[in-house]
């Protein structure tokens, strides 16, 4: 390889199939299933494998017993592809929006607190001032989505913010301070008493945050600094609905924002125990290094107008 001949073939001679069929590769690591979802052959695969291999001069995937494997060659151009094909997809999205007078497409992540809270009012104040402003919502877990927003799969990325030294290449907007708080169904035995104290926890099963979520760590550090230890009788999820139902059928114990608390069709009871500040506060984020889009600019304005009205 040399490098003139890298720099010609990037510069001139690498097309989008190839980008895509690179992403393919790594995704599966098989060429028969790469050839299926190409609807050509396996020939055809490996042909153009070797011809991406041969023009660029490096060797981008080695044969062995668990399939395809990328070489640091192939990890680095495959990283590459990936944020090349974000782009592309953003660019044919924004072009249609342009030539359609609508205002495109944001695609937002959220934690699952957060989709009852700030969201909706959010998009709905959007929708209100841009009708063509269209939105893709997915909800998934810190772990999840901190990759996305890096990689450019989403816009913006709402809930609660990570600790700082987390978020080195994400711009941030803090939108609410909304507590944690301790609470049961209506019904609970603890709902029903003027005064609790934490040692009565100790009876009840719980409904906890995932092992290496946000809220696990600091939920049982304020439980061990009270004596508390949880018992074997839990249920882990981070799903709000699922919780919200689970607490009125059951005599578990949740941790969650205040808000949650507030739904009007199946409302909570907050425990009057006193939780000091464990998180920091809600917010929205994006990847400092993609500029937003005007439509992504609008929502962002939206969250800040809905916050500051709770």
């Amino acid at each position: 390889m040399t490098a003139s001949q890298l720099d010609w073939y990037l510069q001139i001679n690498l097309k989008a199939r190839q980008l895509r069929l690179l992403v393919a590769l790594d995704d599966f690591g098989n060429l028969k299933q790469v050839a299926d979802i190409s609807h050509v052959t396996v020939p055809a695969v490996s042909k153009a494998l070797s011809e991406l291999e041969k023009g660029l001069g490096l060797q981008l995937f080695t044969r062995t017993q668990h399939g395809l494997q990328p070489t640091a060659y192939g990890e680095c151009l495959i990283r590459h592809a990936r944020n090349m094909l974000v782009n592309i997809h953003h660019a044919r999205e924004e072009l249609r929006a342009i030539s359609s007078g609508t205002e495109g497409k944001i695609h937002v992540g959220v934690f699952p607190a957060w989709t009852s809270v700030l969201l909706p009012s959010a998009l709905s104040l959007l929708k209100e001032r841009s009708p063509g402003t269209n939105v893709l919502v997915t909800e998934g877990t810190i772990q999840t989505l901190m990759p996305d927003l890096s990689q450019g799969k989403i816009d913006l990325l709402i809930g609660r913010l990570p600790p700082r030294h987390a978020t080195h290449d994400v711009e941030e907007l803090e939108l609410l301070e909304e507590p944690l708080v301790l609470m049961t169904g209506p019904r609970h035995p603890l709902a029903l008493k003027k005064k609790v104290k934490w040692s009565d926890l100790r009876d009840y099963p719980w409904v906890l945050p995932p092992a290496g979520s946000q809220l696990r760590d600091p939920l049982e550090r304020i439980l061990e600094q009270h004596g508390i230890s949880l018992s074997n009788n839990y249920i882990e999820t981070l799903s709000t609905h699922l919780i919200r139902s689970y607490l009125h059928m059951t005599d578990a114990v949740a941790m969650m924002a205040a808000a949650v608390a507030k739904d009007p069709v199946q409302p909570l009871s907050v425990l009057p125990l006193t939780m000091p500040r464990l998180m920091r506060p809600a917010g929205v984020m994006w990847n400092r290094s993609r500029n937003l889009t005007p439509g992504a600019q609008l929502l962002v304005s939206c969250l800040k107008e809905v916050a500051d009205q709770l």
